[in-house]
């Protein structure tokens, strides 16, 4: 036993590291970036595929005539008929005063959402008041109503203050969501530290100052992912839009698009180019913001 143990040699601080084998690569150390195999590659490359796959077809399909659309095979590839169509369903459909609208009501409902959610969240968060629990309760309650049993009393009471055809009467039932406070909530309950705004009120600070510097701020990651979510959703909303506005009168995106469907046999070529032209904006604004979106979601998933 004593050979075997004046044998070994003592550990040298200062010695060299063991060279890493190459069957390790890829472990790491901190800081080492990781590199997938070629099956990785393949992976993302086949979903990538699978997930751009409906926007070229219907960009293939748009620029096809209705009766191609309808002969076996269907077209593989991109015809000639795209501004043609781009043009029919741009003056067919009011698509202008459609794509302002949407606009107007998306931003609208995306930009209450994020205020009133993130101010709610903080407040079920962090400040301590009676019924609280209660009151969140039946707040995530209120998700599980189905929105279509609330169609006729929303629709009365937008009848009794003549909004009709007007895009209050889509903007106002929508602007803040259970989802968004619950999302909030749960946010600033870990990245919100309660000694930052206990600090905040020995300065003096008030309660819209502490808003405004500090709660805002810290949730400025999950504001950016809400009002993403939020957008998206806002935008492509058509069940109430379609209840609440006319196509001819003062349409969002969605309801303008069914103008185009009429008739006996829908043109489907023109379907697809105005399903294009309400498509377009969304891929531009995730391209102009989609750095700051992935970077808030990123920020917001390593803060600790």
């Amino acid at each position: 036993m004593s050979a075997t143990v004046s044998s070994r040699q003592p550990l040298d601080p200062a010695a060299p590291a063991r060279a890493t084998p190459r069957g390790e690569k890829g472990r790491g150390r901190a800081g080492r970036q990781l590199h997938g195999g070629k099956i990785t590659y393949a992976v993302l490359i086949l979903f990538t595929v699978g997930s751009l796959f409906p926007l070229v077809w219907t960009a293939i399909a748009a620029s096809r005539t209705n009766t191609r659309l309808a002969q076996t095979p269907p077209p593989l590839w991109f015809g000639g008929n795209l501004f043609n169509n781009l043009d029919k369903a741009w003056n067919g459909a009011n698509m202008g005063t459609a794509l302002l609208n949407t606009t107007v009501v998306a931003g609208t409902v995306a930009a209450s959402t994020v205020l009133f959610s993130t101010i709610a969240g903080f407040a079920f968060a962090k400040l301590r008041f009676r019924f609280k629990n209660i009151l969140l309760m039946l707040t995530i309650g209120t998700m599980m109503v189905p929105p279509q049993l609330s169609v006729v009393p929303l629709y009365m009471m937008v009848a009794k203050l003549e909004w009709t055809d007007q895009l209050q009467a889509v903007i106002v039932p929508t602007l803040v969501s259970a989802f968004g406070v619950f999302f909030m909530r749960q946010y600033l309950s870990q990245a919100l530290p309660t000694e930052l705004i206990e600090a905040a009120r020995m300065d003096g600070a008030s309660s819209l100052r502490i808003i405004w510097h500090v709660v805002f701020p810290a949730a400025r990651p999950a504001m950016a992912v809400l009002g993403m979510l939020t957008f998206v959703q806002s935008w492509n909303d058509f069940f109430w839009p379609f209840i609440a506005l006319t196509q001819n009168g003062n349409p969002t995106m969605q309801v303008a698009l069914t103008g185009l469907s009429r008739g006996y046999t829908p043109d489907q070529s023109l379907i697809m180019a105005g399903a294009l032209l309400g498509t377009l904006p969304l891929l531009i604004a995730f391209v102009l913001f989609g750095k700051q979106i992935v970077g808030g979601i990123m920020q917001g998933a390593v803060k600790g």
